[in-house]
């Protein structure tokens, strides 16, 4: 018997071909070229127009020297120009850099010097900090190219030397573009917030980013045609790799400068809109949005929400609004959204509570990744399956970083053991299904015991009175630490911080509740995440 009989092939061009995500941009521009790709206000662009926009983007990069290696940074709203920056810079070879557009200069200027930015493309209506940005950095050959949009400001400032429509003119439509000569070559460079230090520098494959549009497609799942409002800002996670999916099933992607309930709605009614994603904070908006800017509409609408468990309220509230909410999980560093409370269909017959509750974990992981565990986090053993026991996840699979850029040591500790470390906590269900509970170093431990901050939070947003709110610890001399909850109340809401606590009597135990209330707005990333480290700083 010849054991080898399977193992006589060579890979060669005809049957091994790189996975990339550029490949959907040509297929559905050649099948699909008049079907609309991306709108915003007046502006509407087909497939077959982003295609030959791409096309000329990136050859303009390339007839600028741009190629393989490089990197090419964009500051910018969720613009069509966005969505052509995902596919025009890594067609040129290019790596793609997205750069938070509410960041200070100084942290931009990092970012532009730490991954050696060879071209800026820059939102001119998000322009002062990316001036004095681009005035720090040590790069008199940087070129700086406008975005001028007219539908806002009808006298942009022009900061660059050459406007996007210009720079897209010199390229040309027809010429040949790059695809990846190895699906492990890098497609795009994600920085962390950086909340306590430099930001890292996330680096995205090829192949990852392949396979985490398909997995979207598949899991979520994604019909053909779908109307995709971008809320999830395309610089946090290439937007959880959304543009690339929505060009694999042939979608079209309103894009939005500003996220309001009123622009949400306005888009359902508009355009029908079939799939969002977003942070709890935008399904509280909608759930709290005002009479005059809701709008009623008679089809479902899929929502993808993440960056923090939603509260099981804020889930019951939207449900009855007609909004589908399906939970994902995952960082900068998995592509964005990888495990998922997917549902099934044997919870169908559980009341409203219930259903919420369940949909309020976190979930197991998507088609694309491999492996996710719960484990002790001084032996690495797996916690037992009993929703009860705190453990980090770690995950492996095809959506996670290449590393760390320049960060040898950053990148050794995030896979050591072969696993990628979270440094989320969270609890594993019976049926597999994790439930996060609290970043590491957002775990308050009070008198030895962990306490969760999600359950506080969980149970605040359950007051009629309360549109957000955030729990860190608060040091105490006899416990150690203990909670501190930060409220944001609701338009015209009135309450007390002994109102608050005493709502808390009911649902909580005693050591888990909130020994003091503090009332304000709360700080928030541009993504909707509470910075519960402006918080600490506070106490």
């Amino acid at each position: 018997m010849d054991a080898n009989k399977y193992e006589c092939f060579d890979r060669n061009a005809a049957n091994f071909v790189a996975l990339t995500p550029l490949s959907f941009l040509k297929r559905t521009a050649t099948m699909f070229p008049d079907y609309p790709a991306t709108v915003y206000g007046s502006r509407q662009y087909s497939w077959g127009q982003v295609y030959e926009r791409c096309c000329r983007l990136a050859s303009a990069l390339r007839a600028h020297g741009i190629g393989k290696g490089d990197t090419v940074s964009i500051i910018s709203a969720n613009l069509p120009e966005m969505v052509e920056a995902h596919f025009g810079i890594p067609m040129s070879g290019a790596v793609l850099n997205t750069i938070n557009t509410r960041l200070e200069a100084d942290t931009i200027a990092y970012i532009l010097e730490h991954g050696e930015a060879r071209v800026v493309i820059i939102d001119a209506e998000l322009s002062p900090e990316g001036v004095k940005a681009i005035a720090q950095v040590n790069n008199p050959d940087l070129l700086v190219i406008d975005i001028l949009d007219k539908q806002v400001n009808e006298n942009p400032h022009a900061v660059g030397s050459i406007d996007y429509e210009a720079f897209l003119a010199t390229g040309d439509a027809n010429a040949n573009w790059e695809m990846p000569g190895d699906e492990w070559d890098a497609i795009a460079l994600n920085y962390t917030s950086g909340t306590t230090s430099k930001p890292k520098g996330v680096v995205y494959h090829h192949r990852g980013a392949y396979l985490m549009a398909i997995g979207t497609v598949s899991d979520w799942p994604l019909p053909r045609h779908p109307k995709y409002l971008a809320i999830v800002p395309m610089f946090h996670c290439n937007g959880w790799c959304h543009s690339w999916s929505m060009a694999a099933v042939v979608g079209t992607i309103i894009c939005t400068r500003v996220v309001t309930p009123k622009v949400i709605y306005d888009a359902i009614d508009t355009y029908k809109i079939s799939h969002f994603g977003g942070a709890p904070i935008v399904l509280g908006m909608i759930v709290n949005a005002d009479d005059a800017d809701r709008k009623q509409f008679d089809h479902g609408i899929e929502v993808f929400t993440a960056g923090a468990p939603p509260p099981a309220a804020i889930l019951e509230g939207i449900e009855k609004l007609g909004f589908n909410v399906t939970q994902v999980y995952g960082l900068t560093e998995t592509y964005g959204h990888t495990l998922m409370c997917t549902w099934n269909a044997q919870w169908d017959g559980l009341d409203t509570s219930a259903r919420s509750e369940i949909k309020a974990r976190t979930g197991a992981i998507m088609v694309m990744m491999e492996d996710m565990r719960v484990v002790d986090t001084e032996t690495m053993t797996d916690v037992p399956a009993d929703g009860q026991t705190i453990g980090e996840i770690l995950m492996r699979g095809n959506a996670t970083m290449k590393g760390y850029l320049k960060n040898e040591q950053a990148t050794a500790e995030a896979f050591e053991g072969g696993w990628f470390h979270t440094g989320d906590l969270a609890v594993m269900h019976p049926n597999g299904y994790a439930q996060v509970k609290d970043r590491l170093k957002d775990i308050i431990i009070s008198g030895g015991e962990n306490i969760s901050s999600v359950e506080i939070e969980g149970a605040l947003h359950r007051h009629p009175a309360v549109s957000l709110a955030a729990v860190v610890a608060k040091p105490d001399d006899k416990w150690g630490e203990v909670p501190c909850a930060f409220v944001e109340l609701k338009d015209g809401a009135v309450t007390t911080e002994q109102e608050i606590i005493d709502f808390c009597r009911e649902k909580l135990a005693g050591f888990k509740r909130p020994k003091q209330v503090i009332f304000g707005e709360l700080p928030k990333t541009a993504t909707g995440k509470i910075q519960k480290f402006e918080l600490r700083k506070k106490l």
